[in-house]
């Protein structure tokens, strides 16, 4: 998938607004939304699907009530930002299924992790027994998530 876009009009961005609120719905009632009938409806997915700009469908889960009541975003430095540092590194926490995601960044820190835990004990165990031992990892700084203020809730479209 290249980083081009594509052209969307007004339809198009109705309907990815209904996709993102809600992915399970069928493609007739999508189509009832945004003012269309379903087989246009379908080709307009189809196209969005196969440019990239609907990269999937997925569940949105209440990490609490699954027993993940801890978030928390680790700031990690790394001691070198040689090629394999980094592949290493990208490696490790792709197998990591607490970091629920991860960017590189510009400024102070190398990364930033979005992870969640059962609690702070739990979370100590993974920063300690884990995150701190990967590859090249030279320093981490921790926020934790008092309150959602606004959860995420979808691309402005």
């Amino acid at each position: 998938m290249t980083n081009s876009t594509i052209d969307l009009d007004a339809t198009d961005r109705r309907l990815l607004r209904e996709v993102q609120r809600d992915g399970r719905a069928s493609v007739v009632a999508l189509a009832e939304r945004v003012g269309l009938s379903p087989t246009p409806c379908q080709r307009r997915l189809r196209r969005m699907e196969e440019a990239g700009v609907i990269a999937g469908y997925a569940a949105v889960l209440d990490a609490p009530r699954l027993g993940l009541g801890l978030t928390a975003f680790v700031q990690v430095s790394l001691a070198s930002r040689s090629e394999e540092t980094v592949e290493a590194f990208h490696a490790a926490i792709g197998r990591m299924p607490e970091v629920l995601a991860a960017w590189a960044m510009s400024g102070e820190t190398d990364y930033l992790l979005q992870v969640v835990a059962a609690d702070l004990e739990a979370y100590g165990e993974f920063a300690t027994r884990r995150l701190l031992r990967l590859p090249g990892v030279k320093d981490t700084k921790s926020a934790f998530v008092l309150r959602t203020v606004k959860p995420p809730v979808g691309l402005p479209v």
